[in-house]
């Protein structure tokens, strides 16, 4: 499970980072508001954990732009904040639930385990870009009539990539997400499995839908 944790304060985001990945799960830390929206919005996450009080856009604006731009993925408000009007204003932008410092790691931990249990909206197990289709489920890769095959971590890095069309990815994201490292996004690694994936799937006459963006990083598009 992957979880990001959107909070400014280093002591509570690591101890529950530390707490949380001793159950296994694979967590992520934003320190302020921008860039907390921007990883909600260009990766998958199963919880999302935030404070309402955020460095240069509060909670609130960020859950707006979450659920604005389409994501459902749950989202848990961690805050000092008592005040039962901001706790409404919450609700009512997104949030799933709001919880008060100080807190109970077991009861953090049981209220994602609450909020993973709930259905949640059934999307299509199919990515789309021009004529380029990936299942998820299956696990497959077709251009056309033509079948792909890659191996585990291209295919990983062609998911993302797809799940993002249109968007600039960066080489730090790309390595968070694909490789779930925060080691050096500027190693050849990215750089080698971008160049083996475009030789697969950029067959003799079709177009180039995937783009290099000098200094910024990769985008997928039709």
């Amino acid at each position: 499970m992957k979880i990001l944790i959107i909070e400014d304060d280093v002591d509570i985001s690591s101890f529950i980072k530390d707490n949380l990945t001793e159950d296994t799960y694979s967590v992520e830390i934003a320190k302020d508001g921008p860039d907390g929206s921007f990883l909600a919005r260009t990766n998958y996450y199963d919880i999302i954990i935030m404070d309402y009080s955020l460095p240069s856009k509060d909670g609130v604006l960020v859950c707006e732009e979450i659920r604005s731009s389409g994501v459902e993925t749950p989202i848990i408000f961690l805050t000092v904040h008592t005040d039962v009007k901001k706790k409404v204003k919450a609700l009512e932008k997104g949030a799933d639930d709001y919880m008060t410092k100080p807190f109970s790691i077991e009861e953090l931990k049981a209220r994602i385990q609450a909020l993973v249990r709930r259905p949640r909206k059934i999307e299509s197990p199919i990515l789309i870009v021009g004529d380029l289709v990936l299942d998820t489920q299956k696990r497959t890769v077709k251009r056309g009539s033509t079948s792909i095959y890659l191996t585990r971590k291209t295919y990983d890095l062609l998911e993302y990539l797809m799940r993002n069309k249109g968007t600039v990815l960066s080489r730090g994201s790309i390595m968070e997400y694909v490789w779930n490292s925060d080691g050096d996004p500027f190693s050849n690694t990215i750089e080698a499995h971008i160049l083996n994936l475009r030789k697969k799937i950029n067959i003799k006459g079709k177009k180039d839908i995937l783009k290099n963006i000098p200094g910024r990083g990769y985008i997928m598009g039709s």
